[in-house]
């Protein structure tokens, strides 16, 4: 969050009459009152709550029970451990590791879009989008859709979509809880949350403190989050907003070489240096039922302050980021001719700004982009869940820039982008579904990229040929206790964008690679081993290469060929539980190896975690171990044996938890 500019080569809403809309009878045309919502209507793939029959295709939802029994304090531990998404150590202290899917490397962050309840969070710039700041108390569900999505997501949508939803609607009453947990490396962490139900009004509101020192040196972390729902229902809709702010001070340890990891996994090279993120967050949603159409917006205001201090390079830097979202859109549900049909249409407007103040810039950046997309989706034979979907999106960007300071001269430029989409599932026999995926995603360069390029005009846009086939195994028909999930994936991309080490003079610079390409497989496997036992596992193999140009063939760097993830729950019902989990990661290039030539890697490992808790009443006491084998290890590396951050060791932990 702090460092990667640095190290990376560039100067240091919906409504309850919406959820009937796609409940069973509206399947069969009639209007639906508000009392009459189907508690399975959770699914959100076309940015609406959508029945089971409409869910997107080869994803993997993550529940807040899922959240609870694997005892994860943060939504990104939950996406990495539940999810089995391959995380990197975060460059600060905080516990935003940088995610990837497909294999994305040190760029994975911008080839994926995180939503939280339909407001998109990435930034225009190189930085991890912060899910700390996200009290996991309030998420109710988590779904991950790997590939491409850019037609309804927009762009850096080819690894895929990540979509939280938080809780906005809460039963009668009042409820709440009080969590307090203490651990190794002076770990703490107090969470409080309440909810009120009155009429047609509900509140919720939660609050929370984080810290650690962590465990290398310098590398103190102290969080401080609160939120705020409301919400009221009315006569075919209902409105809400929500606010969220954050308070983010962490130390910087910076990287190490080989020989300094090998001596001492918890030195700091950059003892003194340290940084803070304060950022606030509002949204406000409003949906609506309108005959037929389902009418939804979002208005959405995000302030960043970043402040970073490199005491070690006398380097005092500060980023101020504003960021405006605004989308409506409307959906058309409807049974035509026998079948079900979904047409959803919507509106994409963002305006983002950055002011930097640095000793090497003064920079004032923006970008506006305003999108138009329309996805129809066509279930034609019931009895087979057969399924077909068609879409397409046009974007336009428009990027600003100046920097006196920095030799910029003032800069306007237009770019525009196309997606489409094509999308078709059938279930062959009662026990398999098979489905395919093809299409176009795309992202443009961020203001960071451009601002340190190896071309005289803005990086071009960065397009992917996204093909996907998968299937999906059961034990039973409409049985979902024992599920397999396989997919064969390829993205062919042109004009990526990535920062190359060997570019400009061998300082390097933000540039277009040759052609490149990510294929490979993953599997999704769950069962109900026994009364009260549960396992599930995620497997993911890619390639990820140059396919043309001087380095053709060879692989990219910081991308683990294989990633193996597998749980264990027991929850047999007297309350107590219990939770296990390990993940393997595959050797990696390192992340100045574009040719292949350093003659190390990143070393594979394995890390083991495990939770246990008991119910006495209201009360939860759990116990949690992180890293039991105290693996030494590291998982990002930006040098050759060298720019190394090291993961963590074990780490143990106690919490109690009332519910009330």
């Amino acid at each position: 969050m702090y460092s990667a500019a640095s190290t990376r080569g560039a100067p240091a809403v919906k409504p309850i009459a919406l959820a009937c809309a796609v409940s069973l009878s509206l399947f069969a045309g009639a209007a639906c009152a508000q009392d009459d919502i189907p508690s399975t209507v959770v699914i959100t793939g076309s940015r609406f709550p959508s029945v089971a029959s409409l869910r997107p295709i080869g994803a993997t939802v993550i529940t807040q029970d899922d959240i609870r029994r694997a005892g994860v304090n943060d939504v990104n531990g939950a996406i990495r451990k539940i999810g089995g998404v391959f995380g990197r150590q975060s460059l600060d202290s905080s516990p935003d590791f940088a995610l990837d899917l497909r294999g994305f490397g040190t760029n994975s962050a911008q080839n994926m879009v995180i939503m939280v309840d339909g407001v998109r969070l990435n930034e225009n710039e190189l930085a991890n989008t912060v899910l700390s700041t996200i009290p996991i108390d309030t998420v109710e569900r988590i779904e991950i859709t790997r590939g491409g999505a850019s037609v309804l997501y927009g762009e850096g949508a080819t690894g895929g979509v990540i979509q939280i939803t938080t809780r906005r609607a809460v039963a009668g009453g009042t409820h709440g809880s009080v969590f307090a947990e203490g651990g190794s490396f002076h770990e703490h962490d107090v969470r409080a949350s309440l909810s009120q139900t009155a009429g047609s009004v509900s509140a919720d509101i939660a609050v929370a403190r984080q810290g650690s020192q962590n465990y290398r040196r310098n590398s103190g972390f102290d969080q401080t989050t609160a939120s705020l729902n409301l919400q009221t229902r009315f006569t075919g809709g209902r409105a809400g907003i929500h606010l969220e702010s954050a308070r983010q001070e962490t130390r910087l340890p910076g990287a190490v070489t080989l020989a300094q990891f090998e001596a001492d996994p918890r030195v700091a090279s950059t003892p003194n240096d340290f940084g803070s993120l304060n950022t606030d967050r509002a949204n406000a949603f409003a949906e609506y039922r309108l005959g037929a159409v389902d009418l939804a917006a979002d208005l959405s205001h995000r302030e960043r302050n970043l402040r970073s201090n490199y005491l070690s390079f006398g380097s005092t830097n500060a980023y101020d980021g504003r960021q405006d979202q605004f989308s409506p859109r409307a959906r058309w549900l409807a049974n035509v001719g026998g079948m079900l049909n979904e047409l959803v249409g919507g509106l994409d407007v963002t305006r983002w700004k950055r002011k930097t103040t640095a000793p090497y810039s003064n920079a004032d950046a923006s970008q506006s982009s305003q999108a138009v997309y329309v996805r129809d989706e066509l279930r034609f034979d019931p009895a087979h869940d057969g399924r077909i979907a068609l879409g397409a999106r046009h974007e336009n960007f428009d990027k600003e820039v100046v920097d006196v300071l920095g030799g910029v001269a003032p800069e306007d430029r237009s770019q525009s982008q196309n997606a489409w989409e094509a999308q078709a599932s059938y279930r062959v026999h009662p026990l398999v579904e098979v489905y395919a995926k093809t299409g176009q995603s795309y992202r443009v360069a961020n203001v960071d990229e451009n601002g340190y390029r190896s071309s005289v005009d803005i990086l071009k846009a960065q397009t992917s040929h996204d093909l996907e086939f998968g299937t999906t195994l059961r034990h039973a028909p409409g049985d979902d206790s024992r599920t397999l999930t396989a997919r064969l994936f390829r993205h062919r991309l042109h004009n990526e964008i990535f920062f190359d080490p060997t570019a400009n003079g061998g300082w390097g610079a933000n540039t277009n690679l040759d052609p490149t390409e990510r294929k490979g497989f993953e599997i999704d496997a769950e069962a109900l081993l026994a009364a009260g036992w549960r396992a599930s596992a995620h497997a993911q193999h890619v390639l990820a290469r140059f396919t043309d140009g001087p380095n053709g063939g060879r692989e990219l760097v910081l991308v683990p060929k294989n990633v193996v993830t597998a749980r264990l729950a027991w929850v047999p019902g007297n309350g107590q539980s219990a939770d296990v989990g390990a993940q393997w990661v595959d050797s990696q290039r390192y992340g100045s190896d574009f040719s292949n030539g350093c003659a190390a890697r990143i070393p594979s490992y394995t890390t083991l975690d495990a939770r246990y808790a008991i119910k006495l009443g209201p009360w939860e006491v759990a116990a949690t171990g992180l890293n039991l084998a105290d693996r030494r290890y590291f998982s990002n590396a930006f040098g050759c044996k060298s720019g190394i951050y090291p993961s963590d060791g074990r780490q143990l932990k106690l919490s109690a938890r009332y519910d009330f």
